[in-house]
């Protein structure tokens, strides 16, 4: 080997990354000590950044591009080298060549319970996942922050750093947009791209990475919150309380009628008898003041104002029936068992309205 070839050998004359990876996010270029010669040529390839590290501070930055490596090009390595009347002799430097390009499908989620104040239910713990995809922004941030001096920095050796931290700032993002439990379920997209403007000033401050989109495959809260939601639901699906009791009652009376005997009369009965009982509680009730003409034709007052002496009124079975809103034949037959107190005088039955009001107490 001649003089020449021998000095070849010792200088770098073309600086290039081929990348054949998917998953390689720095690469730092193998130098085996040998100089960098004036003129050497760099090639930056599309989503890649050349940036050039002399004795642990930080030089010139190259985009994509064929770069000759002159004075006019490396103002930042020449100030560091203190080259005072330009770039005359090789010199040493490390280069790293970062991959900027956007990598997609990246995996994050919780490992544990994140505690939030909601709205509804105070502190709650929720589990959260999804996948982002990501760039590297700011390369100087990210080499400095995240790679280091890692010669080769692939994306398994990034995944969990950056998960943690993803869902450290996720967390903070979350809690300040105050966005009740109950409505997050249904708002995974919507609140994916609104922490996205959240997210990414913090992840360029301290990594030097920005978020393509970062999206929520899932939010779930414990078994006990998920009951308390669901009681909710069936609560608002019910709506007004009284008139699916009166709604109930009255499937109940028709079930009864449909089955006949003794046991569809008693259901009719106990049904009857808690309509009436909600009737007497509504304004214009039962025991509301209001006339009732008994058979003899004389007026009889049914329910007094409280603290006023209950009268001695007299009601028949006819009369009875039409104010528990059931048969004359079932109010004779609680008569005959003895559930509903009368006197039986002759062949007619009287009912004090005294021991009405206690029958519809029982």
């Amino acid at each position: 080997m001649g003089l020449l070839d021998y000095l070849k050998s010792q200088f770098l004359e073309i600086i290039q990354w081929e990348d054949d990876s998917r998953d390689t996010l720095s690469w730092r270029f193998p130098d085996e000590d040998k100089e960098i010669k004036r003129g050497a040529q760099l090639i930056v390839r599309e989503s890649q950044t050349a940036q050039f590290v002399y004795l642990g501070q930080y030089g010139d930055t190259f985009g994509p591009g064929q770069h000759t490596l002159v004075t006019d090009n490396i103002p930042i390595l020449s100030t560091l080298k203190g080259w005072k009347y330009g770039l005359e002799s090789p010199f040493k430097a490390d280069i790293y060549f970062v991959n900027t390009r956007l990598f997609t499908g990246n995996k994050w989620g919780t490992a544990n319970p994140v505690m939030l104040r909601d709205a509804d239910f105070g502190i709650v713990r929720l589990r959260a996942y999804g996948t982002y995809d990501f760039r590297v922004a700011d390369v100087r941030t990210f080499l400095r922050e995240v790679a280091g001096t890692d010669h080769h920095f692939r994306l398994d050796e990034f995944a969990d750093a950056m998960r943690s931290r993803l869902v450290s700032v996720f967390t903070d993002a979350l809690a300040s947009s105050k966005v009740p439990a109950l409505d997050i379920a249904s708002r995974y997209s919507e609140l994916g791209d609104a922490l996205l403007p959240v997210i990414n000033p913090t992840l360029r401050e301290k990594y030097g990475l920005e978020l393509g989109s970062f999206i929520i495959e899932n939010i779930s809260v414990p078994p006990e919150v998920e009951q308390a939601i669901d009681k909710r639901s069936s609560m608002a699906a019910v709506g007004n309380l009284n008139d699916f009791v009166k709604f109930q009652m009255a499937q109940g009376l028709g079930k009864g009628s449909g089955g006949g005997g003794t046991a569809g009369a008693a259901a009719e009965i106990a049904m009857g008898f808690g309509l009436a009982q909600q009737m007497m509680n509504q304004p214009g009730g039962m025991l509301s003041p209001q006339t009732t003409p008994p058979a003899g034709g004389a007026p009889v007052t049914v329910g007094q104002p409280a603290g006023t002496p209950p009268p001695l009124d007299l009601l028949g079975p006819a009369q009875a029936a039409q104010a528990l809103g059931v048969s004359e034949a079932d109010v004779i037959a609680e008569l005959e068992s003895g559930a509903l107190k009368g006197k039986k005088i002759g062949s007619s039955w009287r009912i004090t309205r005294t021991a009405l009001d206690e029958f519809l107490r029982q």
